[in-house]
């Protein structure tokens, strides 16, 4: 694998976020400012757009380079955050031309660092990474046990619709959902389901 493979997974995660754009409004509207089927759509198609109009061979820099058009596309909160991911991914993968199955693994676990780093939140805190966490943990378990990718895409999109589940268990802590306390206990956190559509898209890249 190599850029040809990041190109057609952005363009996987920018079709499956213009389609849900409705969706994740919905979701929004709960608990947020209702934009956030806006943001990830027009956020994630200015990141497919610069990586799909680069010649630019390093794994690491086109990553780099369409979290960077993200972040100036969509400055919001989730549209930095979700940004920050691919650049964290970038530096990971910086100087890499190919990609192996493991490498992919590395590019989730990168991406999750990097929100998690640039929004201050831990995992069990109803946000983005209730959904992407377990995610990524189910995907490096499948490949540490021989699995294929798309296998693991599999597990790893599975993990992702059940983390997102799991947030109507908890308590929100950070955004305007953590005003409502232990009222916003059921409600489905529309972080979690970014998440969860993002490893959907992931699933999608996979399939020959």
């Amino acid at each position: 694998m190599n850029r040809i493979y990041i190109v057609r997974l952005l363009k996987e995660i920018q079709d499956i976020m213009v389609e849900n754009r409705d969706y994740l409004i919905e979701l929004d509207s709960v608990v947020g400012d209702s934009d956030l089927g806006l943001t990830m759509s027009d956020g994630f198609a200015a990141a497919y757009k610069a990586a799909a109009d680069s010649d630019e061979m390093d794994i690491g820099k086109l990553l780099y380079n369409a979290g960077k058009t993200m972040s100036t596309a969509v400055p919001s909160t989730m549209g930095t955050l979700m940004a920050s991911g691919l650049m964290q991914a970038g530096k990971v993968l910086k100087g890499r031309t190919e990609l192996t199955d493991t490498d992919i693994a590395d590019i989730f676990k990168a991406y999750l660092e990097g929100v998690a780093n640039r929004g201050k939140a831990k995992v069990g805190e109803k946000t983005f990474l209730d959904g992407f966490d377990p995610a990524v943990t189910a995907l490096k378990e499948a490949l540490n046990k021989g699995d294929t990718l798309a296998d693991g895409a599999t597990k790893a999109r599975e993990a992702a619709e059940k983390g997102f589940k799991n947030t109507t268990n908890m308590v929100a802590v950070h955004g305007r959902a953590a005003t409502r306390g232990e009222a916003s206990r059921t409600l489905e956190d529309p972080g979690a389901a970014v998440a969860m559509l993002i490893m959907k898209a992931f699933e999608n890249s996979t399939v020959e």
